[in-house]
């Protein structure tokens, strides 16, 4: 083991991080200016009051990540996932050119259907290619994962910078245009980097050998599978029929996908506990995969409050002039992919040294870690929004410290689920159930949208209860998790 851990890591692993990097450039980047330009009502953009732009920017963001499913089952069924890859990027980024142009409502909201379209291609293939590389697991692919997660982040801080600078202080929709660049790189160190390096890895699946035996049991499956699928539309018909999906407005229709994501997911590990045709230890992982999406979903709608309700306290209720120069409030946002820059080195060589001595934590404590975390980050926020109901702009130190705790527990969920997803999940649904990785992020963001649209400026007392909630749901989650890790860990079948 400490042999496979000394080894250099393969050259299509920094393929994969540049061209991750280009595309985190361009969804961080706009990201960062979305809301502020939903907001704004002076300098060209939508002026649409705080609940409907942060239900529209909780929407965008889920959907980036709930696409991630079908672009999964694409990269698995038809495409494999480098050409899955190469398609996503040139969709996004012609999404961004489209965003760019200055023509109106219809033309915007197109542009974020396409670029949530092609990140659903993207995202979850370019993850299932990385643990390609380490077939071996263990300590090594959780590095790997963790120098990838790099790429991510130096990607967003390059992004935020530049992207948020161009649309705060220039024009919105030069913003969206830089990143249309950002992604136009990507593509290219994609497509020469991947025909050097990542030969054999991530293409066309296979054709299967059919027999008669496996195409009755197909037969069989596939009519299960369509039996859950035709419940899930009866169930959502029944919910619109009854009022409780509302689609004529924005935090409707975001209130209605919260409950679309959830009965998505609980139908899929439904469908592929029941049709799946997994064995008794398949479907005990699968189980721990669940666990895992539930801690995820939780952790998320935690930490991207940094987009919804962080950047609107970062914009009205944060000092940000420093000697007659005022900070584009989107870059407060930058202080995650920094902290990311600093801290993964350490945490993946932390695994590791602990790893040699048998003293890695297990996933289950990992993720737990993660939302004790993400809650003292907003025990944090709810002492500076103490500050901000008295009339006073809050220290900027406030934010940097959240950010700072929030990064860390991010560091122990989000590159160690990406690697347990890759090993956990059975041969045949990695990419498939990397996309549902990605919904619980979709979840996440949904939630952290619709709850920044309780920060209304006419009742600014209630900013600390609504931190506060935050801070309990996320600890008491992460202490229940901390309480039952053995058992979880004993699920995953000798998986670390």
């Amino acid at each position: 083991m400490s042999k496979q851990i000394s080894e250099k890591h393969p050259r299509g692993l920094y393929v994969l991080f540049f061209a991750e990097m280009w595309e985190r450039f361009s969804y961080y980047g706009m990201r960062a200016i979305l809301l502020l330009f939903l907001l704004d009502n002076v300098r060209g953009g939508m002026g649409l009051d705080a609940a409907e732009a942060t239900a529209v920017y909780g929407l965008y963001t889920a959907s980036v990540y709930l696409l991630t499913l079908p672009g999964g089952w694409l990269a698995d069924n038809i495409f494999g996932q480098k050409k899955a890859i190469w398609y996503g990027g040139i969709i996004i980024m012609l999404g961004h050119i489209i965003l760019a142009i200055p023509g109106g409502t219809g033309i915007f909201f197109l542009g974020l259907v396409v670029v949530a379209m092609g990140t659903g291609l993207l995202k979850p293939n370019i993850s299932s290619i990385v643990g390609e590389l380490y077939p071996e697991g263990g300590a090594r692919r959780d590095a790997a994962f963790s120098i990838f997660y790099m790429g991510i982040n130096l990607g967003s801080v390059l992004g935020i910078t530049i992207v948020g600078y161009l649309g705060q202080k220039i024009n919105w929709h030069m913003g969206f245009g830089a990143a249309a660049v950002g992604m136009f790189l990507g593509l290219i160190v994609f497509r020469y980097g991947s025909q050097k390096y990542l030969q054999g890895f991530g293409d066309v699946p296979p054709v299967k050998v059919v027999t008669a035996e496996s195409a009755a049991k197909s037969g069989s499956e596939r009519k299960l599978g369509y039996g859950l699928v035709a419940l899930l539309v009866i169930f959502l018909a029944v919910l619109q029929l009854q009022g409780i999906i509302d689609m004529s407005t924005a935090q409707g229709l975001a209130q209605g996908a919260g409950v679309i994501i959830v009965s998505v997911s609980l139908f899929y590990f439904l469908f592929i506990l029941i049709a799946g045709g997994l064995t008794a230890v398949e479907k005990r992982r699968v189980l721990v995969l669940i666990v895992f999406f539930l801690a995820a979903a939780i952790f998320w709608s935690g930490f991207e409050q940094a987009g919804s309700s962080l950047q609107i306290f970062a914009e009205r209720y944060t000092q940000r002039t420093f000697g007659g120069w005022e900070m584009p409030s989107s870059w407060f946002q930058n202080f995650n992919g920094t902290f990311i820059l600093l801290f993964a080195p350490i945490m993946a060589s932390l695994w590791i040294f602990l790893s040699k001595r048998g003293l890695n934590p297990s996933t289950p404590v990992k993720f737990a870690l993660a939302l004790l975390l993400v809650g003292a980050g907003f025990f944090i926020m709810e002492m500076a929004s103490k500050v901000a109901v008295t009339g006073q702009l809050a220290s900027p130190f406030f934010l940097t410290f959240t950010y700072m705790v929030h990064t860390i527990g991010e560091l122990c969920l989000s590159p160690v689920g990406l690697s347990s997803y890759t090993k956990l999940a059975p041969k045949r649904y990695v990419s498939q159930l990397m996309g549902i990785w990605f919904v619980a992020a979709s979840l996440g963001n949904l939630i952290a949208g619709l709850f920044a649209g309780g920060f209304d400026e006419e009742n600014l007392q209630q900013m600390p209860a609504l931190f506060n909630q935050v801070t309990l749901f996320s600890i008491g989650f992460g202490l229940l998790l901390l309480i039952f890790w053995k058992p979880v860990k004993n699920w995953m079948g000798g998986i670390s």
